[in-house]
């Protein structure tokens, strides 16, 4: 790719532009949410450097990301799902907690030894969770194993992680990477910081005793197939290579409402990736030293990552494998006559003239 003159980025263009259109589709959101409810909950199981764990997924409803304030992300939707007003209370954020809680106590026997939390922009940002509620989230879950958390580069502070190492907790920091390469970032994802950014971050956890797990986006606006699956490839294998970096989820883009995405795929003009590519990117990248995983959100759905419909399902049962054993022989026991199609979409489609097939 070519690279973008300074100028692109003046008002009016490049990313000034596209903040102003978010800020336009965002201006759209209609529904409200209750700052003493998490925006979703759920158990499961991840692989992480210290074996299979049983999880529980909290995505706590905060005031939003600051960054989307701005404009943000083209594919994320999460900010509409955030508190009105820009900041939700110690108290109501730690009442979110206690309905997590005792989601988990209705529903498993053990309580899971890795926790997981998310906002709908970052956890370690104290506009969105202050240090009194991230001390007391470390304290109510010091007798677990591991936790993540979801943060932005920006906010990766080395106090800010001791107060969860210093409880002898296993932590990991995920961060929204989406891809290791900057122009894609800053052009097609509309985030502003840059792959050395990231790297500081890695060395700043690292040095707090913490691992990274970075979040890659699979097929952002404005790429073919071709062009999404090789720069996922590029960006696993640079990720890994990053000291510090154990772990790269690569999650397939999927159609969110009031995002730009939402807006190209209504007018024909986006398609999320194919199933097919996201193993393909797996099976590339098995002998990589990091846990390569990924996540299909939304799978077989026409807004979610999807093949034919008749083989989404046993794509994404033989992904899930995946994560979990880190076997790329998995792929070999799945295979649908739409791999014929998707190989032609990789040889012919092009980002002037997408989708070249739904």
């Amino acid at each position: 790719m070519s690279k973008p003159s300074p100028e692109v980025y003046e008002e009016d263009r490049g990313m000034d532009a596209h903040n102003s259109v978010m800020r336009e589709i965002r201006g759209l959101k209609e529904k409200h949410y209750d700052p003493h409810e998490p925006t979703r909950v759920w158990l499961d199981e991840d692989n992480t450097p210290g074996g299979v764990y049983d999880s529980l997924t909290i995505i706590l409803n905060t005031g939003g990301c600051r960054w989307a304030r701005a404009g943000g992300c083209t594919m994320c939707g999460y900010v509409a799902e955030s508190v009105e007003g820009g900041s939700v209370a110690h108290d109501a954020l730690m009442d979110q907690i206690q309905v997590c809680l005792d989601h988990e106590a209705d529903n498993v026997d053990e309580p899971a030894e890795l926790i997981k939390i998310y906002t709908s922009g970052s956890f370690l940002d104290e506009r969105e969770v202050g240090a009194e509620t991230r001390q007391a989230i470390a304290e109510t879950f010091s007798d677990r194993e591991r936790i993540v958390v979801e943060s932005l580069p920006d906010f990766v502070d080395h106090e800010k992680v001791t107060d969860f190492t210093d409880h002898g907790l296993a932590v990991d920091i995920a961060v929204g990477l989406e891809t290791a390469t900057d122009r894609v970032r800053h052009d097609c994802v509309n985030k502003y910081f840059d792959f050395a950014d990231f790297e500081d971050a890695c060395a700043t956890a690292q040095d707090a005793g913490a691992g990274i797990k970075a979040y890659l986006l699979m097929k952002p606006p404005f790429l073919s197939e071709q062009e999404a699956r090789d720069d996922m490839v590029d960006s696993v294998r640079r990720c890994a290579a990053v000291d510090g970096c154990h772990t790269v989820s690569m999650n397939p883009c999927n159609v969110q409402q009031y995002t730009m995405v939402n807006e190209l795929f209504r007018a024909g003009g986006y398609r999320p990736p194919w199933l097919w590519s996201v193993a393909d990117v797996l099976e590339r990248t098995a002998d990589v030293d990091a846990i390569v995983v990924s996540d299909p959100v939304g799978h077989g759905s026409d807004r979610g990552p999807h093949n034919c419909g008749e083989c989404d399902d046993r794509v994404q049962k033989a992904i899930k494998d995946f994560d979990l054993r880190q076997d790329p022989s998995v792929f070999e026991q799945v295979s649908c006559d739409c791999e014929r199609t998707w190989e032609l979409v990789i040889e012919e489609e092009t980002s002037y003239a997408m989708p070249l097939a739904r």
